[in-house]
């Protein structure tokens, strides 16, 4: 049998010189995506609203695939991940819902609904009873089509009487801000600290640190969301170790998790920025025609051949934050393991 993604001499390297020996032996990661392809259907308008590059990297991820790519990227190490689906149509939820649940239940895993907006709050409830889910992920793709993408808000895709739900079972959500200004949004930054006071028992996770993938995507975010005491910050996706610094300094090692976005972060990739806007430089080729990307570049060697995954970059930029700052072994088991065990109540 084929290996699921080729590891380079390269990729060992890279995990053996720098990586092996500053992560945990067992690591939770608290974000991650399974579905089956023959539950996504990708209308013509399935990237409207989001980008489009990550369905580049794989057509899906089963859990099988997932825990092979845990084993491929991590020998040696124990790797639980917190799953939920990836929906691009309405129409298919219940079916990758369904999905995500029977692979909690046979491998014990900690899974999120995927929510749509339109379900009641006992809907929901219901819902993540009879799938067993520790709570809910929400996404700005499924808000009412008539909202233009640049004016999604939270509540448009997690609305209050939701929230009202999961804040009576003291639940999860996994939120993906909107809109352009990203993290540093006076709209996102409004919403965010609205949840925070008026429901507090809901247990937040900021994925991407708020998609602040670039300098510019932050402004005056960790000043004003340093009030908050809740809600955590998961570093999935994410390579700027400025923002992971950022992150760790106004909230403490302990609100900030690990997190993958697994399978995106099987691409072979590094990131860099222009102003402001975040490139995705990947060798030529690899990943087919990406010249109508904007989010997307191609390299040729020697460049190409030093390419690793996204899933390393990640971690790199990770350790380069921690050490900036002089944070102990421990944090580091609390960032990759500890706080998402406490968090998820594992």
């Amino acid at each position: 049998m084929a290996e699921l993604f080729e590891i380079k001499s390269v990729d060992r390297k890279v995990y053996q010189e720098s990586l092996q020996d500053f992560l945990p032996a067992e690591i939770i990661d608290a974000h991650t995506h399974v579905w089956k392809a023959e539950h996504q259907r990708l209308r013509d308008d399935a990237f409207s609203r989001v980008v489009s590059w990550p369905s580049r990297v794989a057509k899906d991820n089963s859990v099988e695939d997932l825990v092979e790519g845990y084993r491929l990227l991590f020998p040696g190490k124990s790797v639980t991940p917190l799953m939920f689906a990836s929906v691009y149509d309405a129409d298919t939820i219940h079916e990758m819902n369904g999905y995500v649940s029977e692979c909690a239940a046979r491998t014990r895993y900690p899974a999120l609904i995927y929510a749509h907006p339109t379900w009641t709050g006992k809907e929901l409830e219901k819902r993540m009873r009879d799938g067993k889910f520790l709570g809910a992920k929400v996404y700005l793709n499924l808000s009412a089509a008539y909202i233009p993408e640049k004016e999604i808000r939270v509540f448009d895709f997690l609305p209050p009487h939701q929230l009202d739900a999961l804040n009576r079972g003291g639940c999860v959500v996994m939120l993906h801000i909107p809109r352009d200004g990203r993290l540093r949004d006076p709209v996102n930054l409004a919403q965010m600290l609205e949840i925070e006071k008026n429901w507090p028992r809901v247990r937040v996770i900021i994925a991407h640190v708020g998609r602040a993938y670039c300098d510019e995507d932050v402004g005056d975010a960790f000043q004003r969301l340093s009030v908050t005491r809740n809600m955590v910050f998961d570093f999935s996706a994410n390579t700027n170790d400025r923002v992971f610094e950022g992150a760790l300094r106004a909230f403490g090692p302990e609100r900030c998790l690990f997190g993958s976005d697994m399978p995106i972060t099987r691409m072979r990739m590094s990131r860099i920025c222009e102003g402001g806007r975040y490139i995705n430089v990947v060798p030529r080729g690899l990943y087919g025609d990406v010249s109508a990307d904007r989010n997307m570049r191609e390299s040729d060697p020697p460049e190409s051949d030093r390419t690793t995954f996204f899933m390393y970059e990640e971690i790199l930029a990770i350790r380069k934050a921690v050490e900036r700052i002089g944070l102990r072994k421990a944090d580091v088991e609390a960032i990759f393991q500890k706080n998402a065990k406490r968090f998820l109540k594992l």
